[in-house]
């Protein structure tokens, strides 16, 4: 990669052209590295399991938007141990949440949708989950985002802490 980038710099000064977003890219590029966590917790089964290990791209998000249904590596506050969740809800999306059934709970929506899990069970929220997510309740604000468990129920999630900021956002899970 220095070999190439070096030529690229050549070529382009040769030909009197500006190497800014050559340059810009390959800055990024380097700025990813790849490193390999264990999954900690049950949040995330069957879809990512205790024990299994993941590949994480640290600093991808430094050049890539963070988008919905990605899988994240988040630090949360609370716990000493990183987070791996999936985002569900991203800037300028409408959170709502609607009845589910009188005895069962709220389904929690993305501009009108109903939000499910890997396995296709809704989100079913009740108590004190219910009451955190409804705080959120409106048009998600740019930098912010919803990330939640496979846990149809909740977890240690959004439904728990409320939505995170980008900073929080510690790498891609790339499995």
């Amino acid at each position: 990669m220095r070999h190439t980038s070096m030529i690229m710099v050549m070529v382009c000064l040769i030909m009197g052209v500006s190497c800014q977003a050559f340059l810009s890219s390959v800055a990024a590029e380097t700025e990813i590295s790849t490193e390999t966590v264990i999954v900690r917790g049950d949040s995330l089964a069957p879809f990512l399991l205790a024990g299994q290990e993941v590949k994480i791209w640290r600093g991808y998000y430094r050049s890539h938007p963070v988008e919905r249904d990605d899988v994240v590596l988040v630090d949360y506050a609370g716990n000493e141990n990183y987070l791996i969740k999936i985002v569900k809800g991203v800037a300028g999306d409408r959170l709502a949440l609607q009845e589910a059934d009188a005895s069962k709970g709220w389904h929690i929506l993305i501009n009108g949708k109903v939000l499910a899990n890997s396995e296709g069970r809704d989100y079913v929220i009740t108590g004190k989950r219910y009451k955190m997510i409804s705080l959120y309740a409106g048009v998600i604000p740019e930098n912010v985002y919803l990330i939640l468990g496979n846990v149809p129920s909740g977890s240690l999630d959004s439904t728990r802490f409320g939505l995170i900021n980008e900073r929080q956002i510690i790498a891609r899970v790339v499995e």
